[in-house]
């Protein structure tokens, strides 16, 4: 195991590991700990109680964060006809049809969201193989196989993010920089959390939210409680 650095090992000697911070608490100690020279990102992490191997117990949808990521987001939109100049005018970074499907195969891939309208998935879902394992790919279920185009857009740089169980029921979600104000941060925990619960299946059985944890970029992990309405 490669061996922590000093500021993150003094941070750590100041976390109770036996204890479970509310969200206000442990996001504040997030900001207090991190002393790097870049702005650090915040990460949510929630172990659920499901079983992933089981369709039904997939969780996975998006957010719009009240406050954003902090990030500028480079969108790419699969498009043709009309919904081209829809996507021009809403904003988005790269915009085309099989042109761009063909630029994709080439290895190009600066772009950090995938949009694409539902006539283009037979051209875009060539792309699985590339764009899959980059968590890229368009998907109905996160809103990125749509016509309405403008609104994807608006959402996607408004500080929409998607969230997806991992193999071990895990679901990690960026809800901000420690340079955010705390409400903010706190603000947007809330917002992830609340879907997250909503989100539960029905044939879940017992303890749902099994941990809650927050972090920064290079900090260590502080555990929390799901909120001030789900104490775990």
């Amino acid at each position: 195991m490669p061996k922590k650095g000093k500021k993150y090992e003094e941070a750590r000697k100041q976390i109770d590991r036996e204890k479970k911070y509310e969200p206000e608490e442990a996001l504040r100690m997030v900001k207090d700990f991190s002393k790097r020279s870049f702005d650090e990102t915040v990460e949510l992490a929630v172990r659920l109680g499901v079983n992933p191997k089981h369709a039904d117990q997939q969780i996975r949808g998006s957010v719009v964060l009240p406050h954003g990521t902090g990030k500028t987001v480079r969108v790419a939109v699969f498009a043709k006809g009309e919904k081209i100049k829809e996507a021009e005018e809403a904003g988005a970074d790269f915009v085309g049809a099989d042109e761009l499907v063909a630029k994709v195969q080439e290895g190009w891939l600066d772009f950090d969201v995938a949009i694409a309208t539902p006539d283009m998935m037979g051209s875009v879902g060539k792309l699985g193989k590339m764009l899959g394992p980059r968590g890229l790919m368009p998907n109905p279920k996160s809103g990125t196989v749509t016509f309405d185009i403008e609104k994807a857009i608006n959402d996607i740089k408004a500080g929409k993010v998607e969230y997806r169980t991992d193999k071990a029921a895990n679901v990690h979600v960026p809800i901000g920089k420690v340079s955010f104000d705390h409400e903010k941060l706190v603000e947007n925990f809330s917002a992830v959390m609340d879907v997250l619960i909503k989100a539960r299946p029905a044939s879940a059985k017992g303890q749902y939210v099994k941990s809650v944890t927050v972090s920064s970029t290079m900090g260590p992990g502080i555990r929390s409680t799901a909120g001030p309405d789900l104490k775990i």
